[in-house]
């Protein structure tokens, strides 16, 4: 009975060398395999050209690539692109290209689904099915960044970790991935333009602090109170807001780094002024600048945006106290523009304990 086939991205360098020595080539094979891996991201292992066609087939009989491929794309009029990518075992996550003048961010997603239920995403209607890979959080950047090339003739500048699920209850391959996405021999990006956003672990926050992260940490809070907070994100029960200050705090005295708090203001339920000083109450405790984001609706309309000129007097209120306080605006509007929309579409839905394909629905 044979093996199951083993995912070259999953192994390391050392392990990828292990394999090639073991199938009777040399070292520096084993090298050009690894940058094909993480470099020049083959799409398949007979992709992989300057490689002997005897090894390949070796590699082949051992091992797999499982790529992400584009099932979908929605383009924005203000230039956001949208992707649907299917895995390997055919499910569907999304990842999101967004320009600005000064930027383009790559937007991916750490999880098929997600278990925390938040009660304003589109993601939260889908259940967590499986971690993604190291390399299928990668292939997202990497994909996204061809569209940028493609679409804008520019290059990526920003990731953020902030698609569907939460990074931090994938813990490892975040940390592997980011890894890869900075490496010289991946895809070479700055820690510095590499933001991973949590909806508050306060465990694995600290851990972060303990493994000496390099990138920038950005938390949903998107609420100043428990109450307020738990009724949006039900993951606010086992870890509070003082649980998560108390980790923010240690992660920040560790790293050095500061944290960004991601607020998403919803119309006459967290954007008062007395809101605000809930706020800034949180932000006197730890070092912490705010980006209040403008709300993309899901189709159930339980919450609406709030108004520009409450959002304007939101943010006069904390920059008049000393929070560097930025409003990032919605992007996208007339596509499948909040998180797990676009996915809800696509997700393979549960029948008779078979997971079967929704026919996906265009725009």
């Amino acid at each position: 009975m044979n093996a199951k086939p083993i995912d070259l991205r999953e192994l390391s360098k050392e392990e990828v060398t292990a394999l090639v020595a073991e199938l009777g080539d040399k070292p520096y094979r084993a090298a050009q395999v690894w940058e094909w891996l993480w470099k020049t991201h083959a799409p398949s292992i007979e992709g992989m050209s300057n490689i002997s066609k005897d090894l390949r087939a070796k590699l082949a009989e051992r091992a797999v690539l499982r790529p992400l491929v584009i099932a979908e794309q929605q383009k924005s009029n203000d230039g956001t692109i949208k992707c649907a990518f299917r895995t390997w075992d055919g499910h569907i996550v999304e990842g999101v290209m967004i320009p600005t003048e000064k930027r383009i961010t790559a937007c991916v997603s750490s999880q098929i689904g997600c278990s925390l239920d938040c009660d304003f995403c589109a993601t939260g209607k889908l259940k967590r099915v499986r971690n993604l890979s190291a390399g299928e959080i990668v292939d997202q950047v990497v994909q996204i960044a061809r569209l940028a090339e493609e679409h804008l003739k520019r290059p990526l500048t920003n990731i953020v970790y902030m698609g569907m699920g939460e990074p931090l209850l994938n813990y490892a391959n975040t940390m592997r991935s980011a890894e890869r996405i900075n490496a010289e021999d991946g895809l070479g990006m700055s820690y510095r333009r590499i933001t991973v956003s949590t909806a508050g672990i306060a465990k694995q926050i600290r851990q972060l602090g303990d493994d000496g992260a390099k990138f920038n940490l950005a938390l949903s809070l998107h609420a100043a109170t428990d109450e307020k907070r738990s009724s949006l994100m039900p993951i606010n029960d086992s870890n509070n807001i003082e649980d998560l200050v108390s980790a923010l705090r240690y992660y920040t005295r560790l790293t050095r780094k500061d944290v960004t708090f991601e607020y998403i203001l919803f119309r006459d339920f967290n954007d008062s002024l007395e809101d605000a000083r809930d706020l800034l109450r949180i932000c006197s405790k730890v070092d912490a600048k705010v980006n209040l984001i403008e709300y993309n609706a899901t189709d159930d309309g339980r919450f609406q945006r709030t108004p520009m000129e409450q959002a304007l007097k939101f943010q006069n209120y904390l920059e008049s106290k000393g929070i560097t306080a930025r409003i990032r605006r919605s992007r996208g509007r007339d596509i499948d523009a909040a998180c797990g929309q676009l996915a809800n579409k696509n997700e393979p839905a549960v029948a008779g304990g078979e997971r079967v394909m929704k026919p996906v629905q265009k725009d």
